[in-house]
């Protein structure tokens, strides 16, 4: 990978303007789903007192969720000014108090000494769309307290990576034909395959927000084609990257082995800095 890469975001797929599109059809059903599986993730009912660091905030959605859960503080930083204004614009109009930060900030250019550590550090499917994702790991992971929580979600090392590393590139670069038809070709294979396997894929649709976070299906049939640049890790270098680094694994999830023909999947990891 270019290291420009890492620093220039027209090399990147526009995020933003996908949250962007997302956040004007979010409802609270979404959002309690979405407090859900922090909750899940981070294996805790409240979040009173602590600070929580959200890097890649997208839509806004999960800063929104922490301050529900009774986050003292949260800031927000990302690449994408779409995504850091659509973010301000969702925590302005669900959250009343001020204890929030949204701002444009590259993880590559965080300064950790400019910061106070945080007792939350978490970044769900953002890191291995920085460029390098080791490097981002690393300095994300940096910015958590002795004793603090470091939550992420990387993408699953599987055969296909390659594939879809390609597949991504094309997608970004491509014109807006290009894109709807392979938007509406992965959409409609997808369908197929619920289909073969007798599944209803309308009423798989309408669940999709209780169970992916409150994301919503072709938010992230979009979020998944146009995810570049692209990096994938299996759970054996997650942890062992990170135990060199002080951290102990407290759990993970959705590490199972796959080959992936539809996506690789994220999987999610819940460390502590000892």
């Amino acid at each position: 990978m270019n290291p420009d890469t890492k620093f220039d975001q027209s090399k990147h797929f526009a995020f933003g303007k996908n949250w962007a599109d997302y956040s004007r059809t979010i409802t609270e059903a979404d959002i309690e789903a979405a407090k859900t599986e922090l909750q899940r993730l981070l294996d805790l009912d409240s979040l009173a007192g602590r600070s929580f660091l959200d890097i890649g905030c997208g839509s806004g959605i999960h800063s929104l969720c922490a301050l529900k859960l009774g986050a003292e503080s949260v800031y927000a930083v990302d690449i994408d000014p779409d995504s850091v204004a659509t973010t301000r614009a969702v925590l302005e109009k669900y959250w009343e108090r001020d204890n929030f930060k949204v701002e444009e900030k590259n993880i590559f250019s965080i300064d950790k000494d400019q910061l106070p550590a945080f007792d939350i550090v978490y970044s769900w499917g953002v890191l291995h769309h920085t460029g390098d994702m080791w490097d981002a790991i690393d300095k994300a992971s940096a910015l958590a307290k002795d004793n603090g929580l470091f939550a992420i979600a990387i993408y699953r090392k599987t055969p296909l990576c390659e594939f879809w590393k390609w597949e991504k590139k094309l997608y970004t670069n491509a014109g807006g034909v290009t894109r709807k038809f392979l938007t509406w070709l992965f959409a409609g294979m997808k369908i197929l395959r619920d289909l073969v396997r007798f599944k209803n894929p309308l009423k798989k649709i309408r669940r999709h927000s209780g169970k992916k976070r409150g994301m919503k299906w072709y938010t992230d049939v979009i979020d998944w084609l146009g995810g570049y640049p692209y990096e994938s890790a299996s759970p054996e270098e997650i942890e062992s990257f990170l135990r060199q680094r002080g951290f102990q694994l407290l759990q993970s999830g959705k590490t199972r082995k796959r080959l992936g023909f539809f996506g690789t999947g994220n999987a999610e990891y819940l460390f502590t800095r000892k």
